[in-house]
């Protein structure tokens, strides 16, 4: 807890900071044409843009999470954003596309410092019958910057380029920085001293996703295969390794042993795994299929997010009173029969059709995040908070990662080593709706966790 001339804001800053990871993240998903034209990127480089900061970003949530249950949640917030800032201002300096992947993983390294303690400080700064309320809010925060990001990314990228996108977020990372370091506090001394982790099984961890994220892009050569069988091999011994160890980074029993726990972030998995390539596929078809310019390709992508929005502190509200399951039973639905349609579209697809798509997307992933968000850090104990924040937010950037790695692997095996220009509209259609297929097969499948997750006690 934070002392009370700083507590009112907690909520605040956590929710800018939300608000700026987010934001950047959409921006640059409308830069993504602008910047493969400049550095002369093919597909699957371009999706290494994106790629590179959630790779780093879930190497390194589950580590971070459990370090800052020993070291301090805020001390650990304060070293990302600082992080996240550096990186931030570094990427429009990057003289190749090579430079701004590998200044894009800082930045996710920033990122997961503060993602896998920011919702642990919400958490334990209210009390358990306000937690929906506020995880609402930061939910929102959140959903606020990836609507932000497209509308303000298209403008400055048609007008001052995507190196604007950057100095704008630093900027607002030097303001978070100081609020932060100024108002946020100290952490408390820990009740009970923690163990160190045991760190072995992490480096399994961190191997087989990038391994898995590598090989993607070398498939359909024989290299790439190899590689994505080495990646699994090395999650099944990282999970071995914690289910013995003592002093685990990730306690196992969670998953095996709280039902509520393990399903809802399993159920948080897949959906991500689902959506979270919506914003990249589109950005691409309105761009390079439709021939919109950002600034209008941003607009049109702003409907998703601002549902997302608008409903998330609502429904963070409702899952106080209602159980979780249902909520999130029913968002998971909706996703996955937006997504079967967004795997319809084709070269002159009305916008009216893209935007009503978007909006019900929109909608059905703010009844799902906010309820399950809320049952995963309802469902532990206080001193596992951190844990159980840095897990959500893995389960969250690894879904991302699977979604991102089915995109460079429909790449890679559609159009190899072309310039993102050179593909053909129908290729690029074809490789799309694999795509959407893929990802509505498996919302379907989330449907089973998150239904038959169990009843949240209050």
């Amino acid at each position: 807890m934070v002392d009370k001339q700083s507590s009112s804001l907690v909520l605040p800053i956590i929710a800018l900071s939300s608000f700026l990871g987010t934001f950047l993240i959409s921006a640059v998903n409308i830069a993504l044409p602008s910047i493969g034209l400049q550095f002369e990127l093919s597909p699957v480089m371009l999706s290494w843009i994106v790629t590179a900061f959630l790779l780093s970003t879930a190497m390194f949530l589950l580590p971070v999470g459990r370090w800052a249950d020993s070291k301090g949640i805020r001390k650990v917030y304060k070293i990302g954003i600082v992080l996240f800032t550096l990186a931030t201002l570094l990427i429009p300096l990057s003289p190749s596309g090579s430079w701004m992947i590998g200044l894009r993983f800082l930045q996710g390294i920033g990122a997961a410092f503060m993602n896998t303690t920011g919702q642990a400080i919400l958490v334990s700064g209210y009390p358990v019958q306000q937690r929906g309320r506020v995880l609402g809010i930061s939910v929102s925060a959140t959903y606020m910057g990836l609507a932000m990001g497209p509308f303000i990314g298209g403008y400055l990228t048609q007008y001052a380029g995507w190196p604007a996108l950057f100095w704008l977020s630093g900027g607002v990372g030097i303001v978070v920085c100081f609020i932060a370091f100024r108002f946020l506090g100290r952490d408390l001394k820990p009740e009970e001293p923690t163990q160190r982790p045991h760190l072995r099984g992490v480096l399994f961890y961190m191997a087989g996703l990038t391994a898995l994220v590598y090989g993607s892009a070398r498939i359909p050569d024989s290299t790439g295969w190899i590689l994505m069988v080495a990646g699994v091999v090395s999650i099944v011994l990282f999970i071995r390794f914690e289910s013995k160890s003592q002093s685990p980074v990730i306690d196992i029993k969670l998953f095996t042993h709280n039902r509520l726990f393990g399903f809802s972030n399993l159920a948080a998995l897949i959906n991500y795994s689902a959506t979270t390539a919506i914003v990249f596929f589109l950005s691409l078809y309105l761009q390079q299929v439709q021939g919109f310019q950002p600034r209008v390709a941003g607009l049109i992508l702003v409907a998703q997010p601002i549902m997302m929005s608008l409903f998330s502190p609502l429904v963070g509200r409702l899952s106080d009173k209602v159980q979780p399951r249902y909520l999130a039973s029913a968002g998971m639905a909706m996703c996955s029969v937006g997504l079967g349609a967004f795997a319809l579209l084709g070269e002159s697809t009305p916008v009216g059709v893209i935007v009503a798509i978007l909006l019900w997307e929109g909608i059905g992933f703010a009844l799902f995040s906010s309820p399950n968000m809320n049952t995963i850090m309802s469902s532990v104990e206080k001193r596992n908070l951190g844990v159980a924040s840095g897990t959500a937010a893995s389960m969250r950037v690894v879904g991302q990662i699977v979604s991102m790695t089915v995109v460079t692997l429909l790449f890679s095996l559609f159009f190899g080593e072309k310039l993102m220009n050179e593909v053909p509209k129908t290729q690029f259609l074809k490789a799309m709706k694999w795509g959407f297929t893929i990802f509505a097969a498996l919302g379907v499948s989330g449907i089973y966790f998150s239904f038959n997750r169990g009843r949240l006690n209050r």
